[in-house]
C-alpha cells in the first residue's frame, strides 16, 4: 500500500513538472539525433497505419510531434499533423480530423512542403466528401492536383482525379465524372498503380450505369473486380460486390443482384470485424475527460471492494480517491481550456485555408487573363500589320482621287483599332505592375509643342484652338520618362478635343516647387466643352468608365484613356485631380516630380538611308522569315522602298539552312510559324553564328516575353505593326553604324 501511495504522488509530481517544462538549448549533434528519432517514429507510424494499427501509430506520432516542436521542425510537424488527421478521419472523427489537417496545411505552407501539402489537401477533400460537402471537396482536390503538378509528381495525380470524379458523380455531373475517371485510368496504367486502377474501373462503371449504358458498365465493373481479386484488395472487392448488386437490380436480374449482395454482406462483416478489433481498446482517457465524477465513483467502488479492515488500508483508499478526484478535476479543467483555445485556432486555420484557395483561384484567373490577352493581341496585330502596311503603300502609289478618302478612312480605322488594342494591353500591364520608368533627356517645351502639333488637325475638325502656356521659370531640358508624359498629354488633350466644339483648349506647364535640380511640375489641360456631372466625376479614372451610354454613342471612345493616365501618373509618383461643371468645361491637373538636365540634346536624323550610296546598299543581304504571304509581300516592299533587297523563307527550318549557306547582314525573324518557332530557329543559329544581327519581327506582347527573347539570342525586337521610321532606324543602326565601328 505504501508503494501505491508513493507511485500516486510521483505521478502527480511528474504531471505538474511536465506542465511547466521549458525548452533547453539543443546542440547541433543533439538536434541531429532528435531528427533521426522523429524520422524513425514517423516511418514506424506509417507501417502501423498500413497495418491498421491506428492506436500504435497515434502513440508514435505523438512522440514524434513533441520532438519536432522541440527543434522547431515545421516540415515534420506538418507531416505528423497530416498523418494524425488521416487517422482521425479513418476513426470516423471528421470534425477533429479537419482541425488537425488545417494545422498541417499551415505548417506545410510555411515549410513550402508542396508534396505533403498536396496529400493533406487530398485528405481534407476526403473528409468533406464524407460530410456530403462535395463542392468543397472538389476545391481541395483541385488544390491537391495543382500542388502535385507543381512538383511534376504525375504518378500521384491518378488517385486525385479519381476522387474528383467521385465528387462530380455525387454532384450528378456524370459527364465531368467520366472525363476525370478516364484521365485517372490513363495515369494509373502509365504508373502501374493497380490498386487505384481497380477502384477507378468500379467508379467509372457505376457512372456509366447512371447514364443508362448498363452493358458497358457491367464490363467496366468486372474489369475492376478481376484486378482487385488478383491484387488481393479486399476492400475494393467488397465495394465491387455492392456495385454489381446495384447494377443487376437496375437490370432487373434479381437473382444475380441477391447473389452479389450476399457476398458483399459476408465480406463487409469480416472487414468491419477486423476494423473494430483495431479500434476496440478501451478509451479510458476519453471517459476521464467526458465524465470525471463517474470515473472517480467507479474507482471509489473498486477501492472499497479491495480495502481491508486495517486503518492503513482505509487511509490509503481515502488518499487515493482524493488524489484521483483532484487529478480528474484538474485534467478536466485543462482539457476544457485547451478546447476553447483550439476552437479559436481552428476557426482561424480553416479561414486561412479557404482564403488561400480563393487566392490561388484568383492568381489562376489573372494568369489565364494575361495569356488570353497575349494570344488575342498576336492574332489581332498580325492582320493589322497587313491592313496598315497595304494602306500606306496604296496611299504612296498615286491612287485615284476618288480612292484617297476611302484609303484614309481605312488607315484611320486600322490606327484606331491598333490604339484600342494597345490601350487594353497598357491597362493590363499597369494592373500587373509591369510598367517601368525609362528616363531620358528631352526638351519638355518642344515635346509639348509636338504633341499639340500632332493633335491640331483633330482640334481644327471641331473648330478648336489650342493654346500652350509654358512657365518662364521652368527650364526646358529634363531627365524623365518623356514617352509616358507624352502619352498622358495626348490622352488628356485628346479627351478635351473629343468633348469640345467651337471652343478653346489651354495647356499650361507651371513650376510648382523647386529643390536644386528637382522640380515639381504642374500640368493643366483646360477646355470649355460639355463638362462632367459631379456624379460621373467620382468614377472618371476607372477602366471603361464614360459619362453615359448617350455620350459613348455620340463621341465614341473606349473609356480607357483616363484610366491609363491615372495609372501612368501613379507610376511616375505624381497625382491627378480635376474640376468640372456641366456646360462650362473641364480642367485636369496633374503634378509629377522631374529632374532638370544640363545635357545638350542632339537632334536625331529623320531619313536614314537617303544619304547612303546605292552600290553600298546593293551589297546588303537581308533574310525575311515570315509564314504569312501578305506580310511577306509588305515587308519586302518596305525594304525595297529603302533600296534594300531580301530573300524570303516561310519557316524556321529553311531559315537555319539559308543562314548556313549564305552570309546575311540581318535576319528579320517571325516568332509563330509552322514547324520550329522563330525562338527555336534563333537558338539553333546562335549555336554556330554568334555575331549575326537577328531581329524578332513579331506581334506578340513584348513586355511579357523579353526574357525569352534575350535567352533565345535576338539582337533586338521590332513589334508588328511597326512604325516605318522606327523600323528604318533600327536597320540603319544595325547595318551602317556597325560597319563603321
Amino acid at each position: 500500500m505504501k508503494s501505491q501511495i508513493i507511485k500516486t504522488f510521483a505521478f502527480i509530481i511528474f504531471f505538474f513538472a511536465g506542465l511547466n517544462l521549458q525548452a533547453q538549448d539543443i546542440t547541433q549533434k543533439e538536434e541531429e539525433v532528435i531528427q533521426s528519432t522523429i524520422n524513425y517514429n514517423i516511418s514506424i507510424a506509417q507501417k502501423n497505419i498500413d497495418n491498421n494499427e491506428f492506436y500504435k501509430a497515434q502513440s508514435d506520432l505523438d512522440q514524434a510531434l513533441d520532438l519536432a516542436y522541440q527543434i522547431k521542425d515545421h516540415r515534420s510537424i506538418g507531416l505528423i499533423y497530416s498523418k494524425i488527421g488521416k487517422i482521425q478521419f479513418i476513426s470516423e472523427e471528421p470534425v477533429e480530423a479537419l482541425k488537425t489537417l488545417f494545422k498541417a496545411v499551415e505548417k506545410q505552407r510555411f515549410a513550402e512542403d508542396n508534396l505533403n501539402i498536396a496529400e493533406t489537401y487530398k485528405t481534407i477533400g476526403n473528409v468533406f466528401m464524407s460530410r456530403n460537402e462535395y463542392s468543397r471537396a472538389l476545391d481541395y482536390y483541385n488544390s491537391a492536383q495543382g500542388a502535385f503538378e507543381q512538383e511534376n509528381l504525375y504518378d500521384y495525380i491518378a488517385e486525385t482525379k479519381m476522387y474528383k470524379g467521385d465528387a462530380y458523380y455525387n454532384l450528378k455531373q456524370f459527364d465531368n465524372a467520366i472525363e476525370q475517371y478516364e484521365e485517372a485510368i490513363s495515369l494509373a496504367k502509365r504508373y502501374q498503380n493497380n490498386k487505384i486502377l481497380s477502384s477507378i474501373y468500379l467508379n467509372l462503371g457505376k457512372t456509366k450505369a447512371e447514364l443508362g449504358d448498363l452493358t458497358d458498365a457491367e464490363n467496366t465493373i468486372n474489369q475492376g473486380l478481376t484486378l482487385a481479386i488478383k491484387e488481393k484488395h479486399r476492400g475494393i472487392v467488397n465495394n465491387a460486390y455492392k456495385v454489381l448488386s446495384d447494377l443487376y437490380t437496375k437490370k432487373e436480374d434479381y437473382k444475380q443482384a441477391n447473389s452479389y449482395l450476399q457476398k458483399h454482406l459476408v465480406l463487409n462483416d469480416s472487414i468491419l470485424a477486423v476494423k473494430r478489433s483495431y479500434l476496440s481498446p478501451e478509451k479510458r482517457l476519453d471517459k476521464l475527460y467526458n465524465n470525471p465524477i463517474e470515473y472517480q465513483l467507479e474507482k471509489e467502488a473498486d477501492l472499497e471492494k479491495e480495502a481491508s479492515s486495517t486503518w492503513l488500508e482505509k487511509l490509503t483508499t481515502i488518499l487515493s480517491i482524493a488524489l484521483i478526484t483532484i487529478l480528474s478535476l484538474l485534467t478536466l479543467s485543462l482539457y476544457k481550456n485547451n478546447n476553447i483555445r483550439l476552437k479559436s485556432n481552428n476557426i482561424l486555420h480553416k479561414k486561412n485555408a479557404e482564403l488561400t484557395i480563393a487566392m490561388e483561384k484568383a492568381e489562376l484567373a489573372t494568369k489565364t487573363k494575361a495569356n488570353f490577352l497575349s494570344t488575342v493581341t498576336h492574332e489581332l496585330r498580325t492582320p493589322l500589320y497587313a491592313v496598315t502596311g497595304l494602306t500606306n503603300m496604296l496611299l504612296e502609289e498615286d491612287p485615284k482621287p476618288a480612292q484617297i478618302q476611302h484609303l484614309k478612312s481605312l488607315k484611320f480605322s486600322g490606327d484606331y483599332l491598333l490604339t484600342f488594342i494597345n490601350d487594353i494591353l497598357q491597362i493590363n500591364k499597369i494592373e500587373a505592375n509591369k510598367v517601368d520608368i525609362e528616363p531620358e533627356v528631352f526638351n519638355l517645351k518642344k515635346k509639348a509643342e509636338n504633341v499639340i502639333s500632332a493633335l491640331n488637325n483633330s482640334a481644327l475638325d471641331n473648330n478648336i484652338k489650342l493654346h500652350l502656356e509654358y512657365d518662364r521659370e521652368l527650364p526646358t531640358n529634363f531627365n524623365a520618362d518623356q514617352l509616358k508624359i507624352s502619352q498622358i498629354l495626348i490622352n488628356l488633350i485628346g479627351n478635351s478635343i473629343k468633348f469640345t466644339k467651337d471652343g478653346d483648349i489651354w495647356i499650361r506647364i507651371i513650376k510648382q516647387s523647386q529643390n536644386d535640380n528637382n522640380y515639381e511640375v504642374r500640368y493643366e489641360v483646360e477646355d470649355n466643352g460639355i463638362g462632367i456631372s459631379e456624379e460621373k466625376q467620382q468614377n472618371m479614372f476607372e477602366s471603361f468608365s464614360q459619362g453615359s451610354i448617350q455620350i459613348n454613342r455620340k463621341y465614341g471612345g473606349t473609356g480607357l484613356g483616363l484610366s491609363i493616365v491615372k495609372g501612368l501618373i501613379d507610376i511616375l509618383k505624381g497625382k491627378i485631380y480635376m474640376k468640372s461643371e456641366l456646360g462650362k468645361g473641364t480642367t485636369f491637373f496633374f503634378e509629377i516630380p522631374m529632374k532638370k538636365s544640363n545635357e545638350v540634346i542632339v537632334e536625331k536624323k529623320a531619313n536614314y538611308f537617303n544619304e547612303v550610296d546605292e552600290i553600298e546598299l546593293s551589297n546588303i543581304k537581308i533574310l525575311v522569315v515570315e509564314d504569312n504571304k501578305i506580310n511577306q509581300m509588305i515587308t519586302k516592299k518596305i525594304l525595297n522602298k529603302m533600296k534594300l533587297y531580301c530573300d524570303v523563307v516561310d519557316n524556321g527550318e529553311d531559315a537555319v539552312e539559308q543562314v548556313k549557306t549564305t552570309k546575311y547582314d540581318v535576319v528579320l525573324m517571325d516568332i509563330h510559324m509552322p514547324g520550329i518557332s522563330g525562338m527555336e530557329a534563333t537558338k539553333i543559329i546562335r549555336s554556330f553564328d554568334k555575331e549575326l544581327t537577328i531581329f524578332a519581327l513579331t506581334a506578340v506582347t513584348i513586355e511579357d516575353k523579353m526574357q525569352e527573347f534575350d535567352e533565345a539570342g535576338f539582337t533586338d525586337i521590332i513589334p508588328k505593326p511597326f512604325k516605318q521610321e522606327e523600323f528604318e532606324k533600327k536597320l540603319f543602326n544595325a547595318l551602317m553604324l556597325t560597319e563603321k565601328e
